[in-house]
């Protein structure tokens, strides 16, 4: 059973109720905060357990028909209908993290619909129900899903696994309203982790000077050829691009000289 990260974060029971209104007790498979996903299993019988089609994200069309189900305030298997209303949208996490692709919806999404499917006209699911942008808590037309092509690229690893094996280098970033604030474009190293690909590729953190002044870290501004301006730049184009043991190319500034350097992406812990 897939539902939102949030949905279930930090409840100390979680219980899934089915069309029959039989009550199960669920157990954790799986979470991925960065992707707002999570993975429970309950034991049922199997004929008990309808599937619903998969679909498409990908090909989705801005003003075709969406179908949200879902509880809203608490009354449970409400359908709302709406359109896609925009594609491409971007918003962050509960991890911290970006989400991508997001899909906007003005179907009726109200809480309680979180975890629940976004469907298209032929009733296969093309997302799951996740967040809504209001002012007063309630729909405003303005409606979010998780594309469900990232539902496809996550499940799996969530049921083999329990989370999402990300590739990375080692390395903690200064938080990008800082880097703002003292005019650097680029993803500035505020620590690495000794014995990381980082530390053997010869990425160094910010620190002090013998006087006490703060050196910035080695700047990356571009990875693979691709530009980096920002922290999330590096971390989607390694989470979008490249697997744990792969190299990846990367060019930093350092003391106002530009250098280059290989290192082979290890798994990021947590």
């Amino acid at each position: 059973i897939v539902t939102n990260f949030h949905v279930i974060y930090q409840a100390n029971r979680i219980e899934v109720i089915l069309a029959d209104q039989k009550s199960y007790n669920a157990k954790i498979v799986g979470i991925a905060p960065d992707n707002d996903l999570a993975v429970l299993k309950i034991d049922a019988p199997a004929e008990m357990l309808k599937p619903v089609a998969i679909g498409s994200s990908k090909d989705l069309r801005v003003g075709q028909k969406a179908l949200s189900i879902g509880n809203p305030f608490g009354l449970d298997y409400s359908l709302t209908t709406g359109v896609v209303s925009a594609l491409g949208r971007s918003m962050r996490s509960i991890g911290g993290r970006m989400i991508h692709d997001v899909i906007q919806t003005d179907a009726a999404i109200n809480p309680g619909n979180s975890g629940g499917p976004l469907l298209d006209s032929a009733g296969k699911l093309i997302g799951v129900s996740t967040l809504i942008y209001s002012p007063s808590g309630a729909s405003a037309g303005v409606g979010f899903a998780i594309p469900v092509d990232t539902v496809k690229r996550v499940v799996p690893q969530l049921i083999q696994f329990g989370k999402v094996k990300r590739a990375g280098l080692g390395i903690m970033l200064v938080p990008d309203n800082y880097r703002q604030r003292i005019g650097v474009e680029g993803a500035v190293i505020l620590n690495v982790e000794q014995g990381s690909t980082a530390d053997k590729a010869g990425l160094k953190p910010t620190h002090r000077d013998s006087s006490g002044n703060i050196i910035l870290g080695d700047i990356i501004i571009s990875a693979d050829g691709h530009p980096v301006k920002n922290n999330d730049e590096l971390i989607d184009y390694i989470d979008e691009n490249k697997n744990i043991g792969e190299k990846i190319d990367l060019r930093f500034v350092r003391d106002k000289k530009e250098y280059g350097t290989t290192a082979v992406l290890q798994e990021l812990e947590g």
